[in-house]
């Protein structure tokens, strides 16, 4: 781990951010590619309703893969520390109980969602016309899941390594074979939403193959050893601690959802859904820069916090937030400009092309500062700080957006819907923002004492 210990500890912040954020980015935006290409390819080639239905299945299946990506990123918090404090032992024993949980717990939540499935549609919002083709894409989509918890589990521990490009790859695999299977199932063999399902299926398990094949060649410096498999209770109890951040921010995700697409059908119907569902994959896209400026603050971040030294600490968290926000102005700028040509992408229907642009740009307005929000509470997460960690992470989806996406309607209709999404960044970016001031300022004066 020498060369890590070099890189992280010593190498120049902005150059170490670009070579961990630049390959993380990449990989984010080209996985979100398994989500867009479905909704483009169903959206051009079955119909509005498919869109809903993917907006109402996706949700379902990232919320029991969610547990991987929980285990895996407050593994690789541990990992992460443990290097910079030249404690290999702590990260492969880390690392055995990160596959053993994920396994366990992917499949049990599989075996549930399989046997419940049509209660779960219906509270995430199946509905009317949309449940009977949502049906037909989860039964399949499912068995994928356990294969996509499992990469989510693996890809921050490869970051962890320092080994970003890998990272990457094990995005853009199945980015691009989701795209082929597409067009092979849904276009030419005409299999509909169920070859859709299929296809984003057999990506899903790509993934996974791919980074169990990193983790059992030479190139990955964490070794699959059976013997770590064995549960530790104090390893485990802190990945647990800190993955819970990640794992409650995605059920408070999944809240949302249900709370969204009951208002959107309440107030606008089917159409509202369908608009939602596009808006949904332009965010995954469009905010994929700044997650990956998040995804590579956490290793550089992680390391130096154990090595305590905080004067590179505090450049890391300033310089972050620097990336991130020109990111998110950019992003901002070049949807006000092409807002419907990137309508255009996902459908030609004439409502849902006189509808959502709009929409997408109020649900966008405050793209500039959600860095802020990332960067504050993966600060709290790289520290093993889970409890402020969880609380920042909440704010948006769960403190604000749930009940401002509840109770706007009421009054301003789906306009309401819309309009919560800016406001709930605005207020927790403001409380990210004061919190983080006083935790930096408070190492710092610790560290001159």
């Amino acid at each position: 781990m020498n060369k890590l210990a070099n890189d992280l500890g010593t190498q120049k912040i902005s150059k170490l951010l670009v070579k961990q954020a630049v390959p993380a980015t990449i990989g984010i935006l080209v996985m979100s590619l398994n989500m867009i290409v479905d909704t483009i390819f169903v959206g051009q080639w079955i119909g509005v309703l498919a869109i809903a239905a993917i907006t109402v299945v996706l949700p379902i299946a990232f919320l029991i893969s969610s547990i991987g990506m929980g285990i895996g990123i407050g593994g690789s918090s541990i990992i992460s520390r443990a290097l910079g404090a030249n404690n290999s032992e702590k990260a492969f024993l880390t690392f055995g109980n990160q596959i053993a949980l994920t396994t366990i717990l992917s499949l049990l939540f599989v075996v549930l969602g399989t046997v419940y499935s049509e209660s779960i549609l219906h509270l995430f919002g199946a509905k009317g016309n949309i449940l009977p083709i949502a049906t037909t894409y989860f039964s399949v989509i499912i068995y994928g899941v356990p294969f996509l918890a499992f990469a989510m589990m693996g890809n921050p521990n490869i970051r962890a390594e320092g080994k970003p490009k890998f990272a990457m790859y094990a995005m853009m695999i199945p980015a691009v074979l989701n795209i082929l299977l597409d067009i092979l199932f849904i276009k030419i063999f005409n299999w509909g939403m169920w070859g859709a399902g299929l296809a984003t299926s057999i990506s899903f398990a790509s993934c996974g193959l791919y980074i169990l094949f990193f983790f059992l060649s030479s190139k990955s410096e964490l070794k699959i050893i059976p013997k770590n498999f064995k549960l530790d209770f104090k390893i485990v109890t802190e990945i647990t601690k800190l993955g819970g951040v990640t794992i409650v921010r995605q059920g408070a995700i999944s809240l949302l959802m249900i709370v969204l697409n009951y208002s959107l059908f309440t107030y606008g119907g089917e159409i509202s859904i369908a608009i939602f569902g596009i808006i949904n994959r332009v965010m995954m896209f469009a905010y994929s820069p700044i997650m990956g400026v998040s995804q590579g603050f956490l290793p550089v971040a992680g390391y130096n916090i154990g090595a305590e030294n905080n004067e590179r600490v505090k450049e890391t968290i300033k310089k972050s937030i620097y990336f991130g926000t020109l990111l998110g102005s950019l992003i901002f700028v070049v949807l006000l400009l092409f807002k419907e040509q990137v309508i255009w992408i996902f459908t030609n229907d004439a409502i849902l092309l006189e509808r959502t642009p709009t929409a997408m740009l109020i649900v966008f307005m405050a793209t500039p500062i959600v860095t802020l929000q990332l960067i504050g509470a993966a600060y709290f997460q790289a520290a093993g700080k889970a409890f402020p960690a969880l609380v920042l992470t909440l704010l948006k989806q769960g403190i604000f957006l749930v009940p401002l996406a509840y109770f706007l309607p009421i009054y301003y209709g789906v306009a309401g819907v819309w309009w919560s999404f800016p406001i709930a960044d605005v207020l927790s970016t403001i409380i990210t923002v004061v919190v983080l001031k006083i935790e930096v300022s408070k190492n710092l004066k610790n560290n001159q004492q």
